[in-house]
């Protein structure tokens, strides 16, 4: 179709116009313009200029969650705390194409040029890449130690609205579809411990412990003396309150400091869950190095973490950089075997526990919905804008296979071969 160079393009037609099989939901603009299907049960309103200037410097998700997180954009037909519905819409139907470059042109004068200059972000958004790299290379102990406090130190009651009594913030295990969150927290913490086969007496490192689940559980259930490290403050005083709630000093520990820095060796099990998506590709052979290092002869490490469904990309994308996890990275878990094999750990089982997420995210968005105001008396709206669509559009790529979740269990073999492993899985 071919447009009159005089002709003035409204905002909603515009994006109409971007889309190759139109809108698939109901779009209004402040300059009067709507488009797409009236009766749609999802309505995106953009409300003003910033809006649109968010929009056009950076199209996609960032400019997408800048306006949103500002307020700039807003929608009806699904509450900000489980958007699900939304990003079903969004993530599944919006396919755009890009017009001859005369049409371009004229939608961008008629959106306006000056709309192109660059704004400052919201509050809520961490620094660039290159802004983080003045703060030390990436994943150095110090910029660790700042991208972690960006998302895990917002507020332990936050975080207790969102997760539950549990306080676990990794993918639960569902016996079944209809167990509560709780009993599949308890699951997946027990179902670690038989992996790595506990036993009272026994040592166990949990490396990037959050507040102290697997620690308190290793503790409380298997007797094992356990150690837990954290780059997040607030999570590791939030831990050891609860170690001491549970009168269980004598076994559990957990320390606000780098897993790199633990001198202690000879475990029986190191558990990582939910950690390798922070430590960066590059420095797996070091990270499964530093484990070998610390486990004794016959002990077993159980790696958890978010993977890709292939080994080729490990870019989060831009709205999960900027607003959730900074200097995050995913990879397949051909890329994570690989370098546990070839630091010197014999690979035993592999599983991969992609639906189980789906569900864990499903429940954490409810949480989130059912405190919202709560949840607001603890941090700003737009953080809690945040954290409804990613945990929403999480559970869609979970449940699309665009991101996996996989159980690596692997074993320090004996010098003459012994894995001390028995003959069948006994979990």
């Amino acid at each position: 179709m071919t447009i009159d160079s005089d002709t003035k393009i409204s905002i909603a037609n515009a994006l109409d116009r971007l889309m190759r099989d139109g809108l698939p939901f109901r779009f209004s603009a402040y300059d009067g313009s709507s488009a797409g299907p009236e009766g749609s049960p999802i309505h995106l309103r953009l409300l003003n200029e910033r809006g649109l200037s968010f929009l056009m410097t950076a199209p996609g998700d960032l400019g997408f969650a800048r306006a949103y997180v500002s307020g700039d954009l807003e929608f009806e037909g699904a509450h900000p705390g489980d958007p699900y519905d939304m990003m079903v819409a969004l993530q599944s139907q919006l396919k755009v194409k890009m017009p001859p470059p005369a049409e371009m042109l004229q939608i961008i004068r008629s959106l306006g040029f000056g709309n192109l200059k660059l704004l400052p972000p919201p509050p809520e958004e961490h620094l660039p890449k290159w802004r983080r790299a003045l703060e030390g290379f990436r994943h150095s102990k110090g910029r660790d130690a700042t991208v972690i406090h960006h998302h895990y130190d917002v507020s332990n009651r936050f975080y207790e609205y969102v997760l539950g009594p549990s306080m676990a913030y990794t993918c639960a295990v569902f016996p079944d579809e209809t167990a509560s969150l709780e009993t599949a927290q308890f699951e997946k913490f027990d179902l670690v411990a038989r992996k790595l086969d506990l036993k009272p007496g026994e040592r166990l490192l949990d490396i990037g412990c959050g507040w102290g689940g697997m620690v308190l559980h290793a503790a409380k259930h298997y007797g094992v003396k356990a150690l837990g490290v954290t780059l997040s403050e607030e999570q590791a005083a939030w831990a050891q309150e609860a170690i001491r709630r549970e009168g269980l000093e004598d076994l559990a520990e957990v320390r606000f400091m780098d897993y790199r820095d633990v001198v202690e060796t000879d475990f029986d099990g190191i558990s990582s869950i939910g950690l390798t998506e922070h430590i960066g590709v590059r420095n797996f052979d070091s990270y499964f190095g530093f484990i070998n290092s610390h486990l004794r002869s016959g002990g077993r490490l159980l790696n958890h973490c978010i993977t890709r469904p292939d080994n080729k990309s490990t870019d989060t994308g831009a709205f999960i950089d900027r607003y959730v996890f900074p200097d995050g990275e995913l990879t397949g878990v051909g890329r994570i075997t690989t370098s546990i094999q070839d630091n010197g750990l014999e690979v035993r089982h592999v599983e991969n526990l992609r639906e189980h997420y789906a569900l864990t995210l499903k429940e954490w968005s409810r949480n989130l919905e059912k405190n919202w105001d709560e949840a607001l008396e603890e941090v700003t709206l737009g953080t809690a804008k945040v954290w409804g669509v990613y945990m929403a559009g999480s559970r869609l790529a979970f449940e699309r296979n665009e991101i996996q979740l996989h159980h690596v269990l692997a074993v320090k073999v004996g010098a003459r071969g012994n894995a001390s492993w028995p003959l069948r899985p006994t979990w």
